[in-house]
């Protein structure tokens, strides 16, 4: 009897060293990285998709399940999740993952965040105060969150610490040589005017030189409203005339094809994140058809 408990044991634990790492990334591009690094040494669960506005999700029971397992949280950070990932974090009652501890990964920690704003007040929408969170449209800024989220990953599974190092070095390699490609693709873009229904592209546009010189929503979080449309109609005799109008998959295109056919201006959907289009299946089809969709609405 106690020789068949031993084997149990032994079994249970030798079955617990090779487990995979359970991470849960709040947004899609998070939990391509995590998958980049993980290889099959880890288990990604991603708990939003693209169609879905990460700053408005429901914390249901099924991410408070996934929540409760995981071993490690991707999250943006920067006030991106909290409407719902506070909740999620509570409800789940997993005190390894909770923020301050080693299970608990912002990528908004790891590199400088754009448009921190001077002054906070609800009276200019919805605003965040750390500053603008859609860090990851700076491909530039995956080489400092994915250095991070390596080391983070190798801390929580020592066992499997080589594994994850080498395939963040992989990763690395490749992602350096394709930002090249991507910017040499991309000169032509450079001092283009453009509209943005929300501030989800700031960061694409400091990387590759856009001119973001208005959007399409009032205040950030705040639904365009006609009045507010007419206006932009209206700058588009002047100097800030855009020549483009960006929107993400989950934003609805109705304000930006009404602008879009009285200004007489593509209205683009860009992918904003993995899963945005057909064509961006991963974080390098994510920056392919991106830079190609602005390419050719030129």
């Amino acid at each position: 009897m106690k020789k068949s408990f031993f084997l149990f044991v032994s079994s249970l634990l030798a079955t617990l060293a090779h487990a995979d790492l359970a991470v849960f990334a709040t947004v899609p591009e998070w939990g391509a990285l995590a998958s980049e690094i993980g290889g099959g040494k880890a288990k990604v669960y991603t708990a939003t998709t693209a169609r879905q506005d990460p700053h408005r999700i429901e914390a249901r029971p099924s991410l408070l399940a996934q929540a409760r397992r995981a071993q490690l949280v991707v999250a943006t950070g920067a006030d991106l999740e909290i409407g719902w990932l506070p909740l999620v974090l509570r409800d789940a009652g997993n005190a390894a993952i909770q923020p301050g501890q080693p299970g608990y990964f912002e990528a908004a920690q790891q590199v400088r965040l754009l448009d921190v704003p001077t002054v906070l007040d609800r009276a200019h929408g919805d605003v965040h105060a750390a500053g603008n969170p859609h860090l990851h449209l700076d491909p530039r800024n995956l080489l400092a969150v994915g250095d991070a989220l390596s080391r983070r990953m190798a801390e929580l599974d020592a066992a499997n610490a080589t594994v994850y190092q080498q395939n963040w070095q992989k990763f690395r390699a490749r992602w350096q040589a394709a930002i090249s490609r991507w910017e040499a693709q991309a000169a032509p873009l450079k001092g283009l005017p453009v509209l943005e229904h929300h501030t989800s592209y700031a960061y694409l546009a400091h990387w590759l030189g856009l001119r973001i010189v208005g959007a399409l929503e009032p205040k950030p979080g705040v639904e365009p409203s006609s009045s507010h449309l007419s206006g932009l109609l209206q700058r588009q005799q002047g100097a800030q005339a855009a020549k483009l109008i960006l929107r993400t998959a989950y934003q609805a295109e109705g304000p930006s094809q009404w602008l879009a056919a009285k200004a007489g201006i593509p209205a683009l959907q860009l992918p904003y994140t993995v899963g945005g289009t057909a064509e961006a299946g991963d974080l390098f089809g994510l920056f392919d058809d991106s830079v190609q969709r602005l390419l050719k609405a030129l």
